[in-house]
């Protein structure tokens, strides 16, 4: 993780900007955080500018109770969203969230994303899960903080590490990781893996999904225990 709060805010604002670049955000659907190393301070684009524009002294910087330490502008408006999260999820470190075309439809279609082959498996471990719909109290009394709510909630039979993406029912998706990198990353093979669902389920509504222990091997050689996908790291000295 970077060392400074500012480094934390230039890299936040080059992750927002490749929302835009990456093709996941239109206008200004969507925005990229990042938490310090202690899990103190959140860094956050701001609300409402657009990506071309934005610079790292924009990046707002929020305590976990959304308290404003850093930053002119206000923050963006899903904050409270992305707090929740990183109140409940330890091992996420950036949070995206973003209103990618295909994610999206299945997201207002209230429909999880099957495991329908292993380019899905590769990424994540089953299907993306959708949550329930928020309540008429719960929109009118803090609609951010109980969207994060009701993600926290569809993960209380879940690992959120294993499976670092959620669709809203009706909104959007959120998808998190452990660097900023890796968490957009996540978001752009979620859009990838939205698509190919979408495009196999017109192709073939029935189409069955991917066998268990497919999935498995496909997930287990990226990031089960002895994974062998890719080269090992350097090894220091």
């Amino acid at each position: 993780m970077p060392e400074t709060l500012e480094q934390l805010r230039e890299i936040v604002c080059l992750a927002n900007r490749r929302l835009a670049s990456s093709g996941l955000a239109a206008l200004t659907w969507g925005n990229v955080s990042a938490i310090d190393a202690e899990r103190v301070r959140v860094a956050i684009k701001p609300s409402g500018v657009a990506y071309d524009e934005l610079e790292p002294g924009q990046i707002v910087v929020v305590d976990l109770e959304g308290n404003v330490h850093a930053g002119a502008l206000r923050p963006s408006s899903d904050t409270p969203t992305h707090l929740c999260l990183y109140r409940n999820f330890q091992n996420a470190h950036a949070i995206v969230h973003a209103h990618s075309r295909f994610a999206t439809m299945f997201a207002q279609a209230r429909r999880e994303i099957p495991c329908l082959g292993t380019t899905h498996a590769d990424h994540f471990h089953g299907a993306i899960p959708v949550t329930r719909v928020l309540t008429d109290e719960e929109v009118a009394t803090d609609y951010e903080t109980h969207t994060g709510k009701v993600i926290v909630e569809r993960f209380a039979a879940l690992e959120p590490d294993r499976t670092p993406a959620v669709l809203v029912a009706g909104h959007a998706p959120f998808v998190w990781g452990p660097t900023v990198d890796a968490a957009v990353e996540n978001a752009i093979a979620l859009e990838a893996v939205a698509e190919m669902a979408l495009g196999t389920l017109s192709l073939a509504p029935t189409a069955c999904v991917l066998e268990a222990h497919v999935q498995k091997v496909h997930y287990e050689r990226k990031h089960g225990p002895t994974a062998y996908y890719g080269q090992p790291s350097p090894r220091s000295g």
